[in-house]
């Protein structure tokens, strides 16, 4: 009999019952941050894009070197002018019903999500209309783009389509959202079995999925289980009823997870950053000295090295743009003399402490460690830090204006697109302010000029130029701190194969492309 994991701590955890086929693999799955939402045009965060990738195809996906291939549309064609893009749609594809995916359902979902204006609408509004999308036929959509936007292929993976003639509506609900909050409509690997918010969410796979299973042993269900409390991750893995940790543990934790017997750490090199996000609207982090002070007063080794394991990141990239990074960037140094000299130059130098509130998510013990570095730190050279930890949800409430955004916030942001401009646009452009991710709030006008010529230029060369000086402004004025470039670490059990890293957040979690190894 196949190995079940998670059954017994799902019994106890969420009272979800344990298959009993033997030819089934369940895997039980950690995650810190509960799901949101799981409708496609609502999604938001690394959890609601990890339902989202297995529950939903797109047109597109992206695979572990960043390359956007075909996923319902097996080819398309880009207009001389590259304003309109033609989707020619695989032949046999079928919702989880059973159903065709159809042309039109396409248009529909494309048209959806520009009518709710949620989630990743923000990529599309400027350049789709509901008008611009065509079903030429059953298996053909074409889109005209009000602009040229050159890396329109990169975000066509968001493109996520849901069944038409499956969702339910009502008067005051014309796009059925109170039907896909809680089901799901789609094309993807799996399917919606169970969702108790909070606490857990289980997915049955679709044997009819169109792109087939090559691997031996499919996953057949995953269970996600939301806890940030190490210690049940831990005692989960010590029954070997783990199948994958979250990013988000200690190295107390891995080590000790990665010791156990039929266990190992995964480790994968990211285009994710770790940011201190700092509102450069409000005083003191509105003044560009006080910012220099903050990121020269940062001990990036202890960091990296002892509490947070990653890579040196020199500025808003991460190494895996190169092309786009200008070849004199240097790392940033620890230098408290220098940022002492630094925060001299500041208006608010000469008036007793600088107040500072610095905010982390809660219940995260190494955002914690880093939260008393940088308070002990910047103290002793002049502020005085009040350290503010919140959950998540608080967290992205807080950054919907400039009065209520902290100071300084710790945040991770990994591209949600495969392209640069997935990091400068949906961080530093203007159109981000009020997001989570654009807790900055730079509001640049000459920041916002390059980020617009930078989408509008299709030579290849030309636009890394561009993403070079975006970049360099960005230093220039030290818009964030930029800690770290993310190493991914996970514990996970031994006969779980198929793990690859990919530079789009969560797409490393499609299950579809992981298998089971062992027998028993």
């Amino acid at each position: 009999m196949k190995r079940l994991l998670g059954a017994t701590a799902l019994c106890a955890l969420t009272a979800v019952p344990a298959i009993a086929q033997d030819d089934q693999v369940a895997i039980t799955v950690n995650a810190v941050q509960i799901f949101g939402t799981i409708d496609p045009a609502k999604i938001n965060d690394y959890t609601e894009y990890m339902a989202a990738v297995n529950l939903y195809d797109a047109l597109t996906t992206v695979d572990g070197s960043g390359q956007v291939t075909p996923q319902l549309a097996e080819s398309w064609d880009i207009s001389d002018d590259s304003l309109t893009y033609t989707f020619h749609l695989k032949a046999g594809a079928t919702f989880q019903d059973g159903s065709p995916v159809t042309a039109q359902d396409v248009v529909y979902s494309i048209k959806r999500l520009i009518g709710i204006n949620e989630g990743p609408a923000y990529l599309f509004s400027d350049l789709i209309s509901e008008d611009s999308v065509t079903a030429l036929d059953d298996q053909t959509v074409e889109i005209k783009l009000s602009k040229v936007y050159a890396p329109f292929i990169s975000i066509t993976p968001l493109l996520l389509v849901v069944n038409e003639d499956a969702i339910e509506t009502a008067d005051g609900d014309e796009w059925g959202e109170t039907f896909l909050a809680d089901s799901s409509a789609g094309a993807g690997p799996y399917s919606l079995q169970s969702w108790d918010r909070g606490a857990q969410m289980t997915l049955a796979r679709y044997d009819g999925y169109h792109a087939g299973w090559p691997n031996e042993k499919p996953i057949d269900e995953v269970r996600f289980v939301i806890t940030r409390d190490e210690a049940t991750v831990r005692a989960l893995a010590q029954r070997e009823e783990l199948g994958i940790s979250s990013q988000y543990q200690s190295l107390e934790t891995y080590e000790g997870i990665g010791a156990l017997e039929n266990y190992r750490v995964i480790t994968a090199p990211t285009a994710t950053g770790f940011y201190i996000k700092m509102n450069n609207q409000v005083a003191p982090t509105d003044d560009v000295h006080v910012r220099k002070a903050i990121a020269m007063a940062m001990d990036y080794d202890t960091i990296r090295e002892v509490i947070y394991p990653g890579a040196i990141m020199k500025g808003p990239l991460a190494d895996v743009f190169e092309a786009a990074i200008p070849d004199d960037a240097e790392a940033p140094v620890y230098d408290l003399t220098a940022a002492q000299e630094e925060l001299a130059q500041s208006e608010y130098a000469g008036q007793g402490p600088i107040k500072l509130v610095h905010t982390y998510v809660s219940n995260t013990p190494f955002e914690e460690e880093i939260a008393l570095l940088f308070k002990a730190t910047l103290d002793s050279i002049g502020f005085d830090v009040e350290i503010r930890p919140e959950p998540w949800n608080r967290i992205t409430e807080l950054a919907s204006s400039i009065e209520t955004t902290p100071h300084t916030t710790q945040v991770f942001y990994g591209p949600t697109y495969p392209s640069p401009d997935s990091v400068f646009y949906v961080q530093y452009d203007s159109d981000a302010s009020g997001t989570w991710s654009g807790m900055d709030w730079v509001e640049d006008p000459a920041i916002d000029e390059m980020i617009e010529a930078s989408r509008a230029e299709t030579d290849t060369d030309a636009r890394n130029g561009i993403y070079q000086d975006i970049y360099s402004k960005l230093v220039e004025d030290q818009r964030s701190v930029w800690l770290l470039a993310q190493e991914r670490r996970f514990a996970a059990h031994e006969c779980l194969q198929g793990y690859e890293w990919v530079p789009m957040q969560s797409w490393d979690f499609d299950f579809s492309r992981f298998s089971w190894s062992c027998e028993n």
